[in-house]
């Protein structure tokens, strides 16, 4: 077996491993959550609405959503992966909204799971996003690379993930992060693609923001803490105790969500901005939307939807439209325009 085999066949192992970590284990933040919970709507007792007049829709990255809905990178190369993937993307079409894939550094590494990730022909209108992690610009892949991966999607957008945490606790996580910007910086702008910097859930800081908005990036994934803690999933994989225990020590480490988009907004009023990180219903969804995001992600409950049937997912999207409508009606707003301009989210603690 030469060493591009071995190590592809690592990556798929990893995948699945982390697929059955987060679906079994107990890798959630405990100590410290989303920040979504510091805030609350003011109920608006006469919201002078029709329910069925009031409109979700969005536009990101010049496309419409039916939502301001991503179904946040999660997955693929492996056959779990794949039914997975196509289970997403199908409801992603029915229901009109974004989609984000997992890294596909399997795909390029081991061409014959690149179809895992081959969903576009279940999503021909979806907002689509490739996914690689950034650090990888440091181990040999380029634009090259790149182009594969989008090609492979037929993405709208490439997502640079941005995990150094987790490369840290990783079994052997590649932890070379040096001169990254640069090189963001020289991919951005060769791509014909929008680039979206996103963490993996311990935030993205506004400093941080600011450089790589500056490097040519076009939007800001916060993938805030307060969700799946991805230390603790490593820690779940650790082949020592050196990992098992990094993985614990730094299980509650990161940015809350909530702080990464106030923070973020406040620097860059008008970068595209997806909310992600410890969101778990319609009604975290609207509050990220009221504190400035575009689009909301989530990951943990399409996942477990995604395992159980078809049926589940469209029952879960169904269930976070009527709970972000219901927000608006609620608070007395038509629009998603309307919530974020209306002041209806207040800081209670």
């Amino acid at each position: 077996m030469n060493a591009s085999t071995h190590n592809s066949e690592q990556i798929q192992s990893r995948k699945a491993d982390h697929i059955r970590i987060c679906l079994e284990e107990d890798v959630q933040f405990r100590q410290l959550s989303s920040g979504l919970e510091r805030y609350r709507f003011n109920h608006c007792c006469l919201p002078e609405l029709n329910y069925d007049d009031i409109d979700l829709s969005t536009t990101f990255l010049g496309k419409d959503l039916a939502a301001p809905l991503l179904i946040s990178s999660m997955t693929g190369g492996t056959e779990q992966a794949a039914i997975i993937n196509q289970r997403l993307a199908t409801v992603a079409q029915h229901y009109k909204i974004a989609m984000g894939v997992g890294s596909q550094r399997v795909a390029v590494e081991k061409p014959q799971v690149a179809d895992t990730f081959a969903i576009r022909k279940y999503a021909p209108d979806v907002l689509l996003f490739a996914n690689l992690g950034a650090v990888q610009l440091n181990y040999k892949y380029g634009l090259d690379e790149c182009l594969k991966i989008i090609d492979i999607l037929e993405a709208d957008a490439l997502i640079l993930h941005i995990n150094p945490l987790q490369e840290c606790i990783q079994p052997s996580g590649d932890t070379n992060f040096r001169g990254l910007l640069d090189k963001i910086n020289l991919l951005c702008s060769k791509l014909t693609v929008p680039v979206i910097a996103k963490e993996v859930g311990n935030g993205i800081s506004a400093t941080i923001t600011e450089k790589l908005l500056a490097a040519g990036v076009t939007a800001i994934d916060v993938a805030g803490a307060g969700g799946t803690s991805w230390a603790k999933v490593e820690s779940e994989r650790a082949e020592n105790a050196l990992q098992r225990r990094l993985g614990k020590t730094f299980a509650d480490w990161g940015l809350p969500t909530a702080d990464c988009i106030t923070s973020i907004r406040a620097i860059a009023p008008h970068v595209p901005l997806i909310a992600s990180g410890g969101l778990r219903n319609g009604l975290d969804v609207a509050k990220a939307i009221a504190l400035g995001a575009d689009i909301a992600g989530l990951a943990m409950p399409f996942l477990q939807a995604a395992v159980e049937s078809e049926t589940a997912l469209y029952d879960l999207v169904k269930v976070l439209f009527a709970e972000i409508t219901t927000v608006l009606f609620c608070t007395g707003n038509k629009t998603l325009n309307n919530l974020q301009n209306s002041q209806s989210l207040q800081r209670i603690q």
